[in-house]
């Protein structure tokens, strides 16, 4: 009793009368790799400058909404404040998350029923003045956008989470899962098929996830059996179906992440993700440039043609693996183009550690070396647009890359639909002030577009006289005002094929010229026509060199 009560005086006094050591646990910020604290810390940096605390949502990031809030972007945000959690980041984060869900959508005779609303001020979507339109009025990518982040959430930092909004979140995961099963391609103007890779995998991921945590089977099966779908496109050549595209390549392995991490041995997402993200990263790696800081095309979908100058989901990926420095973020990612997906960023580096451990090591080196002179070969398929795969080829030397894809469609713009973001073929090169580009926009649903050393050869099977070939290029700091293409800069084209040897040049400038700015970008235009009654086939050879 005497030892006892002596150990316990003992230990008290020490308590009582000699400073305590610093024994709390390292932040869960700390415990993150150096690249991915640094893509954490500045992109919550860039977000806190957005905030609202009166409102509890973050200000838009765009430069042009009136102080309007966005909600996809103050659901990211609540997650990197639950991980900083710091002073009140957790209650901010509850008053996000509760607002968010306030504001789904809750009326299940709805087309839009359990998605998210974009902003908080808008009227209700589908009333007389608000009418609904599918990509306009509501966006249904956002119930896998938003539902994500929530899973994100509750997986990492549950244990902060109060038992009500905890339960909010289930219930708005059930409710966005259950408005996903209305979506099918095809119907209402909706266009979610499997082959649309990014929503896809998200949608089979929420559900197979939020079947499991509530013990709903058939939401858990609802959620495999549309991963199987995916799968099986995927397995064809071990490609994406949206492939190659400098934002969405990124989200698709985001969500491929969150099914290797987050989904029971038994789900088919746990078995198949790994080697996805491993088939994915093995393509990035053949494609990826490191002397210019950007992927080969072709592109299915891009919003810019330069990285370094807008700010692609695949540059935080690169800022997770090899740091920012050798990522296509630059200095200041907030004056990038496109930087609104920087709100993504807190995600990313929650994600980096299990992420990069998936990622086979001579793709990391070749990340950060080029591993020269080499070609590329691939195809991917993307039903119901395309009547057979595309074909891709893509060859890389020092300083230049061409890439191309072959394809037959029912539609002109790629899947998406979308010849501002379709680059089907493309020529990268650097000069002495930066990327220069070269590409060709859509305006056939066929196209055999090849590309080899110091090539890209062009034709239109079912073309005729009437066809036209129009190459985007970009502008020349050196040379800023061109009269031909003997003026571009850094390389020596030269052209050939069934086409007038004249061609007609215009200029699309964000203050003048003959045409807008696609996705921020200026660029010359030069496009080359049939000689009248033709009955070629319309055929364009373009062979490169760079100069000495």
């Amino acid at each position: 009793m005497f030892v006892s009560s002596l150990l316990t005086l003992t230990s008290v006094g020490l308590a009582v009368g000699l400073p305590a050591k610093n024994v709390s646990s390292p932040s869960y910020v700390s415990t993150l790799s150096t690249n991915a604290q640094g893509l954490f810390n500045e992109s919550m940096a860039y977000l806190d400058n957005f905030w609202d605390p009166v409102a509890g949502y973050l200000y838009d990031e765009g430069a042009a909404a009136a102080l309007r809030h966005e909600t996809r972007s103050s659901a990211w945000y609540s997650i990197g404040l639950l991980a900083r959690n710091e002073g009140t980041d957790v209650a901010d984060a509850e008053k996000i998350i509760t607002n968010v869900i306030a504001g789904q959508f809750k009326d299940p005779e709805d087309q839009w029923y359990g998605d998210y609303q974009q902003e908080p001020e808008e009227p209700s979507v589908g009333s007389k003045y608000y009418p609904q339109k599918i990509y306009n009025s509501w966006d249904p990518n956002w119930r896998g956008f938003i539902g994500t982040a929530f899973i994100i959430g509750l997986e990492e930092f549950g244990h902060l989470l109060s038992p009500e909004v905890t339960t909010l979140l289930e219930e708005s995961l059930y409710n966005a899962t259950v408005g996903d099963t209305y979506r099918v391609g095809g119907v209402d103007n909706d266009n979610l098929y499997p082959a649309y890779s990014n929503p896809s995998l998200m949608r089979a991921f929420v559900s197979g996830w939020t079947g499991r945590r509530l013990n709903d089977s058939n939401m858990t099966t609802s959620g495999e059996n549309y991963a199987s779908q995916i799968i099986e496109l995927f397995d064809r050549a071990n490609t994406l179906s949206e492939f190659n595209s400098g934002t969405y390549t990124g989200v698709s392995l985001f969500a491929m992440t969150l099914w290797a991490k987050y989904l029971s041995a038994d789900s088919i997402m746990k078995q198949k993700g790994p080697s996805m993200i491993a088939y994915t990263w093995e393509s990035v790696s053949q494609l990826w440039h490191p002397q210019m800081k950007n992927v080969a095309g072709p592109w299915d979908r891009s919003y810019g043609f330069d990285m370094n100058k807008y700010l692609s989901l695949m540059a935080l990926h690169f800022w997770n693996i090899i740091g920012k420095e050798n990522s296509s973020v630059i200095d200041r990612p907030g004056i990038m183009s496109h930087n609104a997906d920087f709100a993504y960023g807190p995600l990313f580096a929650i994600l980096a550690e299990f992420h990069n451990s998936l990622i086979p090591a001579d793709v990391i080196s070749a990340l950060t070396t080029f591993r020269g002179e080499h070609t590329f070969t691939s195809s991917t398929f993307s039903p119901p647009f395309d009547l057979y795969p595309r074909n891709i080829t893509a060859w890389l030397a020092n300083n230049i890359s061409i890439g191309a894809e072959t394809f037959n469609e029912t539609v002109i713009g790629g899947p998406a639909i979308n010849p501002n973001t379709f680059n089907p073929a493309l020529i990268q090169w650097n000069t002495d002030e930066g990327v220069a580009w070269l590409t060709l926009r859509a305006t056939e649903h066929h196209v055999i577009a090849e590309a080899s050393p110091r090539t890209l050869n062009l034709t239109y099977p079912e073309g005729n006289s009437s066809s036209i070939f129009t190459l985007l290029v970009s502008p020349f700091p050196a040379k800023k005002t061109i009269s031909g293409i003997e003026d571009i800069q850094g390389l020596n084209l030269t052209v050939s094929g069934t086409v007038n040897s004249s061609y007609a040049l215009s200029y699309a400038g964000s203050y003048g010229g003959s045409s807008s700015t696609i996705n921020d970008f200026e660029f010359w235009n030069v496009t080359f026509t049939m000689p009248k009654n033709s009955t070629a086939i319309p055929h364009l050879l373009l062979e490169v060199e760079l100069w000495e």
